[in-house]
Order: C-alpha cells, then structure tokens, then sequence
C-alpha cells in the first residue's frame, strides 16, 4: 500500500497555555488558535475551547482537539503536562522569556511557527521600547506580586528588566531567588523610593497593598498585563507604565 503523505493545515492547528501567546496568536494569525487556557483573556472576544489553568491544564481535552502546536513557556507551564502531550505525538514548543530582547526572539519564533511573518504590531514595539527617554532619577523599588505571603520579583524577570529600561531599579535584582519571600517588615525597612503593585498575578488594588507601606512611600499601581506579558501589549506599555510611575514618584 502507498505510504500517504500528511499535508499540514495551513495555519496549523494550535493551542496556547500562555496567555500573552494566546493573544499574539489570535491577533496575528486568525483562526490558528483551537484551544486556550481559562486565564486567556485577550483578545475580548476570543471564541475558542477552554482547557484549564496554565499549571493545571486539562491534557485529554488538548490531546481530543488534535493541534498540530502547543506554545507553552518553560515558567508558566509544568513539564509534566509538557512530557504527557509529547507523548500523545504532539508537538510543543515551549518558550522561555526572562527578557525583552528574548520576548521579542521568541515571539518571532512562535508567530514563525504558526506560519506567519514578523506582524507590524512587533515591529511598532520593538520602536516604543527604543525610544524611551532617559529618566532623571532612577527610584530604588520594589516589586511584589503576592502578598500572604509577600513575594517580590528577583533576578533575571522579564517584568524587572522592562521596569529597568523605564528607569526603576529592583531592590531585589540581585536575589539568590527569582521569586523570593520577603517579609512585610523587611520590606517596610529597606529603604525603597518606590513600590510598584501590578494587578496580576495578585490583584493590588488602590484598597488592597498600598496600606501596608504606609504613607511615606510613593505607590505605583501599574497594569499586570502591561508589565508582565509578552504579545501585542508591548506596543503600549511604555506609555501606559510610564504614566503610573509618574504619578506614583511626582
């Protein structure tokens, strides 16, 4: 019997367990995306089948909508739930982003694989983040993303290197930890110019974090997705996160 050749779909077959992938995906190539996490909130009117969290993804539904791509980041993602989809002979591609330099590589590289060229939307972020003004004053910061406990960000962050290039520098860059617990005192006695409270992972609200500073220490509540994913969102976070530190530090 003849061996029959599998011509592949074109766009591929894909589901994201990232959400800032998702959204580059969805944006970038329409109707590549099968499947998405429950945490893929972007774009608004995403429409595609939901497969769980990013650490506890539902295999058997990925595995019954047959894609030919899962994108999936070394960070965000288990390689257990990883190691079960290879198994099942699909293919993942699992991305690893703790820069912007790398975001940009890598974004490239997921849009590549789902058959499309470099969007104009990557091209107009590469331009805002090149052309950032040199701040005056660089505030010594911290930056949590929980608290009970408190966690902040540590070394070799993709968020931390964006605040770099916005002129804040992490307290905390130089952690043994990339995610280190710090107590509330400790942080209360370092000494910060700033703290930076995004809305994701954890929600800090205006309600919700900045009293446990207290009244001497400037508070920038910044929007988690413009600090902390990697897609579309790159092209306006200068602007956005620039206007809340601003506020935070006048």
């Amino acid at each position: 019997m003849p061996r029959v050749r599998t011509v592949p779909r074109t766009p591929p077959r894909v589901v994201s367990l990232v959400p800032s992938l998702t959204e580059a995906v969805a944006v970038t190539v329409p109707g590549a995306l099968a499947g998405a996490t429950d945490w893929c909130s972007h774009p608004g009117d995403l429409d595609v089948t939901r497969v769980g969290g990013t650490k506890n993804p539902d295999v058997p539904r990925i595995i019954a909508l047959a894609p030919d791509l899962v994108i999936a980041n070394e960070e965000e993602n288990r390689a257990p739930d990883l190691a079960a989809l290879r198994a099942a002979g699909i293919e993942v591609l699992v991305t690893e982003v703790r820069t912007l330099d790398q975001a940009f590589r890598e974004l490239r590289r997921v849009l590549a694989a789902c058959g499309s060229a470099q969007p104009r939307w990557l091209d107009e972020a590469r331009a805002a983040w090149s052309d950032l003004p040199r701040p005056a004053l660089r505030p010594r910061a911290a930056i949590p993303i929980w608290r009970r406990p408190w966690m902040v960000l540590g070394r070799d962050t993709f968020a931390g290197d964006l605040l770099a290039r916005m002129g804040v520098d992490n307290a905390y860059a130089a952690h043994a930890e990339r995610y280190p617990r710090v107590p509330l005192e400790d942080l209360r006695s370092a000494g910060l110019d700033l703290v930076v409270l995004p809305d994701e992972p954890y929600r800090f609200t205006r309600d919700d974090g900045p009293e446990a500073f207290g009244p001497g220490t400037p508070v920038a509540l910044v929007s988690g997705r413009h600090l902390t994913w990697y897609g579309p969102s790159l092209t306006e976070a200068p602007a956005v996160l620039g206007a809340a530190l601003r506020t935070a530090c006048r």
